[in-house]
């Protein structure tokens, strides 16, 4: 799945919700998923917490079939920055 289409799904999920701060997923060289105001974009920019993360595990990420948590552990993301930032995403996107 290309990274403008996940970034459309996110921007479908956020709907009605709140979210303060700014949150990039980086996926290398395949680019990034910025989330800041309440939009979604791929263009990069410093945000308050960066996850770095395959796109294939960003797509199970979205799915539900990774857990945050067991990702973290496992070293299939990175999260760097403001932590409670990349918690607040996870009770969203969950």
């Amino acid at each position: 799945m290309a990274l403008e289409q996940m970034a459309a799904e996110i921007q479908t999920s956020l709907e009605g919700k709140s979210f303060d701060g700014s949150l990039k997923f980086d996926c290398g060289t395949d680019g990034v998923i910025v989330l800041s105001d309440g939009q979604v974009t791929t263009e990069d920019q410093d945000t308050d917490c960066t996850i770095a993360i395959s796109t294939e595990n960003l797509t199970k990420l979205l799915d539900g079939s990774l857990n945050p948590a067991t990702g973290a552990m496992m070293g299939k993301l990175k999260i760097s920055g403001d932590m409670g930032v990349a918690m607040k995403m996870g009770q969203l996107l969950g």
